[in-house]
């Protein structure tokens, strides 16, 4: 339950039992799984020592329940995700019927709904009192939040307050504290503010059709609470793979809106609409619709997501608006630039090159990272792009370096050796390892 990793493996090597329950308090009777414990608690290294060391995945306690539900309940996605690797039943419910999922979505957690969907779990199930996943999580769009927990745990004469943090999925994490005047008793709930991003996620599992103006509604509410507008993506994303013109001149008109919130969101959608299997059927449309925003639009936000949308596109033809934008006074680099700049940049395109260049030298790493996987990214093989791809092989950021490796392997470059060799050397950061390791063949 602390989370001591090291001591709970000395303890599974020296024999002890990782399905031994504890005592209940009081009455000798069969308590709580060690499993059951490190999921409640998010102790992902110590559920995955049981594991290792044989603890059944699928073991009850009392009530039902099981490991992978207490990390349901409580909003812990990397826990539940070790569980399910570890064949975790991803429907199995306890003895009120509660599922994984329908504690998910009544929790408001984001991030255990998406690796319960991604492991296939059943939208369709019921709980005990006969209620969908999706049910609940409707039923909880638009509640406030905090009056329902305190309604929970209210007594006459108590003490209460309230904390906001970032739970680890992005969503708002809310908890109610409550204590007894004298300090004898104390009560907390806790719920997360995903339950808008859930219910966009669980329709479209269910093939059920929201109104657009709803999904827009909910995304424009959270665009300020999440940690990096989760919300706002999911159901931007979910309005993409409509790909109907229905919901396409929806966004077109948000698109002109005043509200620069709901220009943002329509950008936003619109920039990645349809896209399916590399095709893009709406992009004759799209791309003049872009390039006019750039003209017309003044507000800094709305334009960076005109510019992420530009990018998005991925065709030459966007090159001069994105240079447009980026050269304008003022504005400040991002790692939306690179990103942007390499998408739309063909192998001839002299100023564009020179302009990622730069960003690939930029102070700021994450740009520098984005600016380098962009340039290693291109159709093109110069002398000049294999320099600017060597000058990072000592940057100070592993990343970088691991980008710059992979664009100096594709181009038969030897120098790919020594990145390769700094990166394996230096790094533990899987991603930059993944990137300079050579693929695995039979």
């Amino acid at each position: 339950m602390n989370g001591d990793s090291e001591t709970v493996g000395k303890l599974l090597a020296s024999g002890a039992d990782p399905n031994t329950p504890s005592e209940a308090a009081g009455d000798g009777g069969e308590g709580g799984l060690p499993l059951c414990a490190a999921a409640a608690w998010d102790r992902e290294e110590v559920a995955s020592v049981l594991l290792t060391a044989g603890a059944d995945v699928n073991g009850r306690e009392s009530g039902g329940w099981t490991a992978l539900l207490w990390a349901a309940a409580n909003g812990h996605a990397d826990t539940a995700r070790v569980l399910i690797e570890a064949g975790a039943d991803v429907d199995g419910a306890n003895d009120d019927g509660d599922t994984p999922l329908t504690l998910a979505a009544r929790r408001g957690a984001l991030g255990v709904a998406q690796v319960l969907l991604e492991a296939g779990a059943d939208h369709e199930k019921y709980d005990g009192d006969g209620d969908s996943a999706l049910d609940i999580a409707v039923d909880w769009v638009g509640v406030h939040l905090e009056s329902a927990l305190l309604d929970q745990i209210q007594q006459d004469a108590w003490e209460y307050v309230v904390a906001r943090q970032y739970a680890k999925d992005g969503t708002e994490l809310v908890t109610v504290a409550g204590r007894s005047a004298d300090g004898s008793e104390a009560e907390q709930v806790q719920a997360q503010r995903g339950h808008a991003a859930v219910a966009t996620l669980l329709e479209d599992a269910a093939g059920v059709y929201t109104p657009i103006d709803q999904l827009v509604a909910r995304a424009i509410a959270h665009r300020d609470v999440d940690a990096d507008a989760e919300t706002w993506w999911i159901v931007a994303d979910a309005l993409g793979k409509r790909a109907d013109e229905e919901t396409y001149d929806a966004l077109a008109r948000l698109c002109v809106s005043e509200d620069p919130r709901e220009r943002e969101f329509g950008v936003d959608a619109i920039g990645q609409f349809g896209f399916a299997d590399g095709e893009k059927p709406f992009l004759e449309r799209t791309l003049p619709l872009l390039q006019k925003m750039v003209t017309t639009e003044g507000n800094p936000q709305v334009l960076r997501s005109v510019l992420a949308a530009l990018g998005h596109q991925g065709d030459p033809r966007a090159v001069p608006y994105v240079l447009d934008i980026l050269g304008r006074p003022g504005h400040k680099r991002t790692t939306t630039d690179a990103i942007a700049l390499a998408d739309v940049l063909p192998p001839d395109h002299e100023e564009g090159l020179a302009l990622l260049i730069s960003m690939t030298e930029d102070e700021d790493s994450e740009i520098r990272d984005w600016a380098t996987a962009g340039l290693a990214g291109l159709a093109a093989d110069t002398p000049r792009i294999r320099e600017a791809l060597a000058a990072r092989l000592t940057d100070p950021d592993l990343r970088t370096v691991a980008e710059a490796t992979r664009g100096l392997a594709v181009r038969g470059d030897d120098r790919a050796s020594r990145g390769a060799e700094r990166v394996l050397a230096e790094s533990d950061d899987e991603y930059a390892r993944d990137l300079v390791s050579p693929p695995v063949t039979e």
